[in-house]
């Protein structure tokens, strides 16, 4: 398996330009592996082509019965073509139903008949997504529209209009038209569909800095936990239960590390989740050399993603301090960033977790 790695992906030893994940050999391998092995229901961005239905024709008739030799135009008009419709959907978290639907096609509308018949319209094909989902157009990559609210719907691919039939053509001069309108063409064309995940909280940190297993304390939440890094690939919702039967969402995105801006590591593709979180939670482990100078990192990192991610209400959690002593924390408070909220925890023996809890609905409020 690590043969086929290393010759497929091209990974040694003295490189690190092919992928930019800033790792060493073994751990780029390593990453790669979860990447190939993982079976994952998690898709958060989908690329489909949708052409919505054409209008039916309009109906060229003459009205024919007994006793009435000229009748008049008497031509309906043709059925409007289905839409494509995109619904915004509670209960839907992933674009997995999306992904293996590459084509979806609208029907197209019915023509008109005698005696005046409406076509009949195509059906309208509706498409469900989770909340947060973005789409683009996949040409120019311009922003069409967003859905946020459950039960929002928004027409993606609008379909054709029926035609009129030739008894909308008949006139005092022109009694007996003998043309019709043809139906309009649906739209069509490729559309990109991208989810940034709506939480209160974001989970923002170095691989390794126990993201997930906070995650896992005080929420139902069960994200894969391990002694390496890049184990979260992934994100991961949770709820929080605060006092008064109050709660947040709080979110757990895979671990950032330093170029992620540039595509380093799993690069920006799971930074976009955070851009709707209220609140960024840092976490930085007490291991580390220089917290301040790690947060700065993360910190630089949004920025450079996203400056507007710098507007959030933003809190500092110092991580893993069953590690470490009352007197080691004593000497790392005078070093901590200013102008933040910070706390001490461990997920593992609980330590700080509610003083945490107090500092992020605090945060929410504001």
């Amino acid at each position: 398996m690590l043969h086929f790695i290393k010759t497929r992906f091209r990974i040694n030893k003295d490189s690190t330009e092919s992928y930019k994940i800033g790792l060493g050999a073994s751990e780029k391998i390593r990453y790669i592996c979860a990447l190939v092995m993982a079976d994952s229901n998690f898709i958060d961005y989908v690329k489909i082509y949708c052409a919505s239905g054409h209008g039916g024709a309009g109906s060229m008739h003459l009205h024919r019965a007994k006793y009435i030799p000229k009748g008049g135009p008497d031509g309906g008009d043709g059925g409007r073509g289905g839409h494509i419709i995109l619904r915004a959907n509670a209960q839907f978290w992933t674009l997995i139903h999306l992904k293996y639907r590459k084509h979806i096609k609208a029907d197209e509308g019915e023509k008109g008949g005698a005696a005046l018949q409406h076509g009949k319209n195509g059906a309208d094909i509706y498409l469900d997504v989770p909340l947060g989902t973005v789409v683009k157009n996949a040409e120019t990559e311009e922003i069409l529209f967003e859905l946020t609210e459950d039960g929002e719907e928004r027409i993606l691919c609008k379909g054709g209009k029926g035609g009129w039939g030739n008894d909308h053509f008949k006139t005092p001069t022109r009694q007996t038209p003998m043309y019709a309108q043809p139906g309009e063409d649906g739209e069509e064309g490729w559309f990109i569909l991208e989810l940034k995940l709506l939480a209160d909280v974001g989970l923002v940190g170095f691989p390794n800095a126990g993201k997930s297993t906070l995650l896992s304390s005080i929420t139902s939440a069960k994200p894969k936990i391990a002694d390496y890094a890049f184990t979260t690939l992934e994100p991961n919702l949770g709820i929080v239960k605060y006092y008064d039967d109050r709660s947040f969402v709080m979110a757990d995105i895979p671990g950032i590390i330093e170029g992620a801006h540039e595509g380093r590591g799993i690069g920006t593709r799971f930074l976009r989740h955070i851009e709707r979180n209220s609140v960024l939670l840092f976490m930085v482990s007490i291991e580390e050399d220089d917290i301040a100078a790690v947060y700065k990192t993360l910190l630089s990192e949004l920025k450079l993603y996203n400056p507007e991610l710098l507007a959030k209400e933003r809190v500092l959690a110092i991580t893993k301090c069953d590690l470490a002593d009352e007197q080691i924390e004593k000497e790392i408070r005078p070093h901590l960033p200013k102008k933040i909220p910070h706390v001490f925890i461990s997920s593992v023996s609980s330590e700080g977790l509610n003083e945490l809890k107090d500092l992020l609905w605090k945060a929410l409020q504001k």
